[in-house]
C-alpha cells in the first residue's frame, strides 16, 4: 500500500514538473516573441520617422533628378516609371511604335481646324513627363518660329530664368518670350540643365515642402485671386481676400498644402498664351471657366493695341484662340475640385513602401492604378469604376466628333462663300462663331481627360461648340452664297478610338 502510493505520488510530481517545464518553454517563447514584436515596431516607427538621410547636398539649382534621388530613391524611383509607355482607351501612348501616333491622322478635323498655325503640321498623342522636353524639341512645329516662352512648362528651367534676370526669375521669365525656341533651349543646354520637370520645381530643397516656382503660375493665380470669379476649389483664396488684401496673394504662403498638392501641377497642366507678341499669359482675370477666360482674351490688347488672337485661319481669315492643355481650369468646374481632390490625389495617389507612406511620382492615368487612386474613396469594383468613367468619356468623345465635323463644314462654307465673293464685312459674324466654336471644341480636344475632369461642363462646352459652329453655317447659308458647294463635309461622326493596351515591360530611358 505505501509502495502504490509512493509510485503515485512520485508520478504526480513527475506530471507537475512537465506541465512547469513546457508553460516555462511557452513563457520563454512569448517573452521572444514580444520583444520581437516590440522591436520590430521601435525600429519601424524610427523608419518612419528618418524618412530621408542626406547622402548629398542638392539646391534649388540641382535639376537632374538623379542626385536627388540619392537622398529620396523611393520617390526617384517611381519618378523614373514615367519614361515607360502608358495609355487608357481615350489617351496616352501604348503602342509598339517609337514615335507616338499622329492625332491629325486619327481625327483629320483637328488639322482643318488649325490650318494657319503649327499644330496643323504635328500634334501627337502624349508620353509620360521623362519625354516632356525631348518630344517638344522633335516635334515637326519647330519648323516655324517659335517662342522661347514654350520652355516655361516643358524644361527645368528656374535656373536659366534667374540668369536671365540677373538673380530676378521673374525678370527673367517676362523676357523669355523675345529669345526664339532655338536660342533659349540651347541655352538651357549650355547651362547643364536640359532636362524635363524636375525635384526643384516642386520641392524646396532644404525641407522638401511643396512650392510653386514657374513665374506664369503666380502671375496667373494672382489674376484669379484679384478676380470676382468664385474658387471653391480654392478656399485660401476665399480666406485672402476676406483678410482685406493687404499684399498679393502667395501661393507658397497662403495655400494649404492640399491646394498645393494641384497647384505644383497647374503650373503646366493649363492653358496659356506662348508666342513672340507678349509674355507668357495664364488668362484667370475673370476666372477659370472656358467662358471667362474667352472673355479674358477678348478684352486683351496685343502691345500694339491689336485685339488679341493666337493665329489667323489660313482658309477663313478668323482670328482664333488656340487652347492649349487646360487639365486644372476644367478640373476646377467639377465635383473633385468642389470636395477637396487634389490632382495629386489621382495621379500620384499615397504608396506604402515598408513603414512609409510616399506619393507615387509615376504620374499617369488613375484608370491604370484604380486600387489607390479612386477605390480610397469610392468602394465599387474596379470593372464599375472603369464602365462608369468610360461612359463619361464615350459621350464627351461622340459630341466632339460632332463638334468636328460641324467646324468643318463652317470653314468648308465660308471658304465657299469667300470664293463666291462675300465681303469681309458680310463674313464678319460668322468668323466670330467661328472664333467662338473653335475655342471652345480645342477645348476640350487638348485637353487630356476626354472630359472626365468635369463631365457636365465639358459637355457644355462641346454642346456651345456644336451650337455656335452650326450658327456661324447658318449665318453665312442666310447670304444667299455659295450654298451647294458644301454638303459633302456632312460626314458621320467617326468611330469611338480604341487604343492598344499598355506595354508591360519597361523600355529605355531617355
Amino acid at each position: 500500500m505505501k509502495l502504490d502510493s509512493f509510485r503515485i505520488a512520485r508520478g504526480q510530481r513527475g506530471v507537475s514538473n512537465s506541465v512547469l517545464l513546457g508553460l516555462v518553454v511557452v513563457v520563454a517563447l512569448a517573452a521572444a516573441g514580444a520583444t520581437a514584436l516590440l522591436t520590430n515596431i521601435f525600429d519601424r516607427k524610427q523608419e518612419a520617422k528618418t524618412t530621408t538621410t542626406r547622402l548629398v547636398e542638392v539646391t534649388e539649382d540641382t535639376t537632374d533628378p538623379a542626385q536627388w534621388g540619392v537622398n529620396w530613391p523611393k520617390q526617384y524611383g517611381s519618378y523614373k516609371l514615367t519614361a515607360e509607355r502608358t495609355s487608357t482607351r481615350f489617351g496616352g501612348w501604348g503602342g509598339g511604335e517609337l514615335v507616338t501616333p499622329q492625332r491629325l491622322d486619327r481625327d483629320p478635323w483637328l488639322k482643318k481646324m488649325f490650318l494657319g498655325y503649327a499644330f496643323a503640321i504635328d500634334f501627337r498623342d502624349r508620353r509620360g513627363h521623362a519625354y516632356m522636353l525631348q518630344d517638344q524639341e522633335a516635334t515637326q512645329r519647330l519648323t516655324k518660329p517659335q517662342s522661347g516662352s514654350c520652355l516655361h512648362c516643358h524644361g527645368s528651367l528656374m535656373p536659366l530664368y534667374r540668369e536671365l534676370g540677373g538673380g530676378d526669375a521673374m525678370k527673367g521669365f517676362e523676357a523669355s518670350y523675345k529669345y526664339t525656341y532655338k536660342d533659349l533651349n540651347k541655352k538651357l543646354h549650355d547651362m547643364g540643365h536640359g532636362r524635363g520637370v524636375s525635384c526643384p520645381d516642386c520641392h524646396e530643397a532644404t525641407t522638401m515642402k511643396l512650392i510653386v516656382t514657374r513665374p506664369g503660375f503666380i502671375q496667373g493665380i494672382q489674376r484669379l485671386a484679384n478676380s470676382e470669379a468664385l474658387t471653391p476649389f480654392a478656399p485660401s483664396i476665399e480666406r485672402w481676400r476676406a483678410s482685406g488684401k493687404a499684399k498679393p496673394y502667395d501661393p507658397n504662403t497662403d495655400a494649404t498644402r492640399n491646394e498645393l498638392r494641384t497647384y505644383v501641377c497647374a503650373q503646366c497642366h493649363v492653358e496659356y498664351y506662348c508666342s513672340t507678341q507678349m509674355p507668357l499669359t495664364f488668362p484667370w482675370g475673370k476666372g477659370t471657366n472656358a467662358t471667362q477666360m474667352e472673355t479674358f482674351w477678348d478684352e486683351t490688347k496685343f502691345p500694339n493695341g491689336d485685339a488679341f488672337f493666337d493665329f489667323k485661319h489660313a482658309e477663313t481669315g478668323a482670328a482664333i484662340i488656340k487652347a492649349q492643355h487646360p487639365e486644372f481650369e476644367l478640373w476646377s468646374q467639377g465635383v473633385h475640385a468642389r470636395s477637396g481632390v487634389s490632382c495629386a490625389d489621382c495621379h500620384m495617389p499615397y504608396m506604402r513602401d515598408g513603414a512609409t507612406k510616399v506619393s507615387d511620382h509615376w504620374v499617369r492615368s488613375p484608370l491604370l492604378n484604380i486600387n489607390r487612386a479612386c477605390q480610397t474613396c469610392h468602394k465599387q469594383s474596379e470593372e464599375e469604376i472603369k464602365t462608369r468613367v468610360d461612359l463619361i468619356q464615350q459621350r464627351n468623345y461622340d459630341l466632339m466628333q460632332r463638334g468636328g465635323v460641324a467646324i468643318t463644314t463652317l470653314i468648308d462654307t465660308l471658304k465657299a462663300a469667300k470664293a463666291a465673293g462675300a465681303t469681309p464685312e458680310q463674313l464678319k459674324p460668322a468668323l466670330e462663331l467661328q472664333r467662338k466654336a473653335s475655342w471652345r471644341l480645342d477645348f476640350i480636344a487638348s485637353e487630356n481627360s476626354m472630359g472626365f475632369h468635369a463631365p457636365q461642363e465639358a459637355a457644355k462646352v462641346l454642346g456651345e461648340a456644336l451650337d455656335y459652329a452650326r450658327q456661324g453655317e447658318l449665318a453665312v447659308v442666310r447670304l444667299g452664297i455659295a450654298t451647294t458647294k458644301v454638303a459633302a463635309v456632312t460626314a458621320p461622326v467617326t468611330a469611338p478610338v480604341t487604343a492598344p493596351e499598355p506595354a508591360q515591360a519597361p523600355i529605355k530611358k531617355p
